[in-house]
């Protein structure tokens, strides 16, 4: 890809593995300066030296995004470092399942928590400083389940569906004011978490995944790159007139009525 965010800041929450991992090494690539976070400093330490192995130049601050007040030091910390923030991307997040009988009212919290407020509270600071500058970008990490249903995943799917009402929302509050707000939505990608949840579930690990590749109209699982490639894109100007919009990363699943013929 020709993404060029040579000189820009760009901050990327729960960067130290997955598709925040991926999506950091990218922007690196791309010529951007990168913020990274996360709650595991090992890991925030070997991408920002990843990076600084190719070349990028990145830091990394350890951070408990379910705080408004660690947020809003979090973009100052950016700017400080960089100048300025250009790009934020939510990434960070939780997963949990359970329907609602299942889910305890704390596996509930947690989850809003980490993937509703923690947004939210970046997406506030972000805003305030980007108005500042006069623009910049956002980028949510949503999901296909926040744009349907999906049983035993109750409070998941609904913290999904949250933030793709806060793309739309801010995307049309701050329409004018050049900043774009928009959110990916992947679908099956091959995360070192789904490989854990499938490693513990019941059955051969090689069997699972070929089912669940087949329940793909693709027939195969994304690398995260992949999911990537799309949040440079949308934090780019190529997309430039682009806000609001919430991008499917799922290998055709949304565009299915139900389950896709094996």
């Amino acid at each position: 890809m020709g993404f060029d965010f040579a000189g820009k800041a760009v901050l990327v929450t729960g960067s130290t593995q997955g598709i925040g991992e991926a999506t950091a090494l990218a922007f690196a690539q791309a010529g951007a300066k990168v913020m990274l976070t996360g709650r595991n400093a090992e890991k925030g330490a070997a991408v920002q030296a990843a990076i600084a192995a190719a070349g990028g130049e990145a830091d990394y601050v350890q951070a408990d995004l379910c705080d408004a007040g660690v947020c809003d030091a979090l973009i100052e910390q950016t700017v400080a470092r960089f100048g300025a923030l250009d790009v934020l991307v939510n990434n960070a997040g939780v997963f949990g399942a359970g329907n609602a009988i299942e889910t305890s009212d704390e596996s509930w919290r947690l989850i809003m928590t980490v993937n509703v407020d923690a947004v939210f509270y970046m997406s506030r600071a972000g805003v305030r400083q980007m108005l500042k500058q006069g623009g910049g970008a956002i980028v949510n990490n949503a999901s296909e389940w926040g744009l349907k249903g999906e049983p035993g995943h109750v409070a998941y799917t609904t913290s999904k569906g949250a933030i793709i009402q806060l793309t739309r929302s801010m995307a049309l509050d701050h329409a004018t004011d050049n900043i774009r707000v928009n959110s990916v939505c992947p679908g099956e990608i091959l995360t070192e978490i789904l490989e854990g949840l499938i490693r513990e579930g019941p059955g051969e690990f090689e069997d699972n995944m070929k089912v669940l590749a087949n329940g793909v109209p693709m027939k195969r699982l994304a690398a995260t790159d992949e999911v990537a490639q799309c949040i440079l894109f949308l934090a780019s100007d190529a997309a430039s007139y682009v806000t609001g919009t919430n991008f499917s990363v799922d290998g055709g699943e949304n565009a299915t009525g139900g389950p896709y013929p094996v």
